[in-house]
Parts: structure tokens; C-alpha cells; sequence
């Protein structure tokens, strides 16, 4: 979602900012480093599927723990089995020989032993249940992060070979602004040209009195960008919407830890 600041009547140089919305680009299945032209259609598809990915990662990990868990239970359940039977020979043993305080003593010591199997049992499954979460944490994160990189990655690739991704971006602010009085598009030194070479089309998107002018901000990265109007600002940058991205991952994330 875009930011924008709009100036207070009683405070009107202070800058509010919303981002716009952007979606993320996709790379060809053969990951050549050569990106042909792709639709924002066929970006935003990548980006499901390396979210989905993800997805299916964590569900693994989840999957695996379970197993785990499962594991721990069936053995603690064998070990109260084999007590069973461990005790009933010991009983039959000390009828047999005749010795009574025998059988009181097999009775204790088997009982020891059983007490101690089942709280090594419950040690190592708290053990387990803890690392694996710990470990589905860590990896969560990790996926991210990859999910991150591999999308910045396709966008300037895709951004190399295709600048329509990025004035697709730049109408999208300009669409933002449709109801103000004055409009001054700032972008880098990379794209002013293309920008400049459509200004036509991205100033019929205003009323014909309303005053579009495009500059040069040199101060820049590549892919940023903003609007200037009456009203406030609107950031038309890449970078700072796929770190929004990034946020709002992190946030559905930490979201489902705490349930």
C-alpha cells in the first residue's frame, strides 16, 4: 500500500507518506541470468509461488516435529509395557525360589527402573519439542529472507531488461494523486528519459488545467521515486515497498509464533 502526506491547514510543511503496492516479479524456470520481458502479471506469480515455497517448507519442518513427538510416545509406551512384563517375571521368580523379600526387593528396584525410564522418556520429548521449535523458528525466518533476496533479485533483472515494470509503478502514484492541484513527478537520472519519452500518456491521467511537470532528483537510487503536490508527497519507490514486503512478513510471522 502506497504512503502519502497530505499538509495539515495549520501545519502545512510537514510530510505525511504512505507506499504504493507493488508485486513482486518472477524469474524463468531455467534461472538464466538473461531475463526476457515479463508482464507484472507473470511477476506477481512468481512471488506466489516462492511465498508458497515457503509455505511448504514450514509445513515440512511442522510435519517432521510431529514424527518426532509421535516417536518419543510410542517409546514411553514401550517402556511401560516392558515393565509390565518385567514385573510379572520377577513375581513369578520370587513365588518360584520361595523367597518373598526377593520379590519385595525385584517389586522396588523395577519400579526405580521404571521411574527413571519414564522421566528420561519426558526429558528427551520436552527436549525435542523445544529444538524443534526453535529450529522452525530460525528456518521460518530463513525462508524469508531467501524469499526476499530471490525477489529483489528478479525485480532488477526484469527491471534491466523491461523499464515498463518501473513506469507501471509511476502511473500507479500518479493515479494516487489524480485529485490534486499542481504535480511534480521526481525519479532517477537511470529513468528520467523513459519517464520523460511518456509524458504524454502519464499526464492525460490529469485534468488538462492541471500543471504536470517531470525532474531529475540525482540524489536517487535507480528505482526510487516521488510525487510532489499540493496536497503532500507520494513515494513511488521499489526498494522501500519491498522492504514493506519484507515487514509485513515478518509481521503474519511473528503473528502465528504467538499462537
Amino acid at each position: 500500500m502506497s504512503r502519502i502526506i497530505r499538509f495539515d491547514d495549520t501545519l502545512s510543511s510537514k510530510e505525511k507518506i504512505r507506499t504504493i503496492e507493488i508485486r513482486e516479479l518472477r524469474l524463468p524456470d531455467d534461472q538464466q541470468e538473461v531475463v526476457e520481458d515479463y508482464s507484472l502479471e507473470e511477476v506477481l506469480a512468481e512471488r506466489e509461488r516462492i511465498i508458497a515455497e515457503a509455505q511448504s517448507e514450514i509445513t515440512i519442518q511442522q510435519q517432521q516435529f510431529f514424527a518426532q513427538c509421535e516417536e518419543q510416545q510410542q517409546a514411553l509406551d514401550f517402556a511401560k509395557d516392558q515393565w509390565e512384563q518385567d514385573k510379572l517375571i520377577l513375581q513369578q521368580q520370587a513365588y518360584d525360589e520361595g523367597f518373598q523379600q526377593g520379590l519385595e526387593e525385584g517389586r522396588l528396584k523395577a519400579e526405580d527402573n521404571m521411574s527413571e525410564a519414564v522421566q528420561i522418556a519426558n526429558e528427551t520429548t520436552i527436549s525435542s519439542q523445544e529444538n524443534a521449535q526453535q529450529y522452525l523458528e530460525s528456518q521460518e525466518r530463513v525462508i524469508l529472507e531467501l524469499a526476499m533476496n530471490a525477489a529483489t533479485r528478479i525485480l532488477g533483472l526484469a527491471l534491466e531488461e523491461n523499464g515498463e515494470l518501473f513506469l507501471n509503478v509511476v502511473r500507479r502514484g500518479l493515479k494516487e494523486a489524480r485529485e490534486m492541484k499542481e504535480i511534480k513527478l521526481y525519479v532517477s537520472l537511470t529513468y528520467h528519459k523513459l519517464v520523460s519519452s511518456h509524458r504524454d500518456e502519464l499526464a492525460s491521467i490529469f485534468p488538462v488545467d492541471v500543471p504536470f511537470m517531470i525532474f531529475v532528483n540525482e540524489e536517487l537510487n535507480d528505482t526510487d521515486g516521488y510525487i510532489e503536490t499540493n496536497h503532500g508527497r507520494i513515494v513511488v519507490s521499489i526498494d522501500e515497498q519491498l522492504n514493506e514486503l519484507r515487514l509485513k512478513l515478518i509481521e503474519i510471522l511473528e503473528s502465528v509464533d504467538q499462537k
